[in-house]
């Protein structure tokens, strides 16, 4: 019933993703929306928050889209064995279910590409960038 609407679906997904990601950085390194003290860029966690920040945003603008989000999903997967899988592996049992989620729909988006509505897909049609990996293998 929705399939004509998948690709626009999936962009809404991804730009929302995208944004919802970058909010997590910007409460670690600046305390916004929060308030909450932000963190020292030099510590694990303002890394992370600098790459939440600059994936978050190039997964919401659509600009490297695979990389970035393939970066992300790596963040991801570091964060949930390094913060989370010590109090249990289950997600459900030591809160690790938004790592998890945000591992794995950074995964599909890495391997799908940017999609419409993104700057990928507008280079694209300039002939100056690739918009996604299944591209450099054809």
């Amino acid at each position: 019933m929705l399939t004509r609407y998948s690709p626009y679906i999936y962009a809404i997904l991804r730009i929302i993703v995208g944004l919802s990601f970058l909010l997590h950085g910007t409460q670690k390194i600046f305390g916004i929306p929060s308030g909450k003290a932000p963190v020292p860029i030099t510590s694990l966690i303002g890394i992370a928050g600098v790459l939440e920040v600059l994936c978050g945003l190039l997964v919401a603008l659509g600009l490297w889209g695979s990389y970035a989000a393939f970066l992300a999903s790596g963040e991801m997967a570091a964060a949930y064995f390094i913060t989370h899988a010590s109090k249990g592996f289950l997600p459900i049992v030591n809160g690790g279910e938004l790592a998890v989620l945000y591992c794995f729909i950074f995964l599909y988006m890495a391997a799908h590409g940017s999609g419409i509505w993104s700057v990928d897909a507008f280079l694209n049609k300039t002939g100056n960038q690739l918009s996604s990996p299944t591209q450099l293998r054809n």
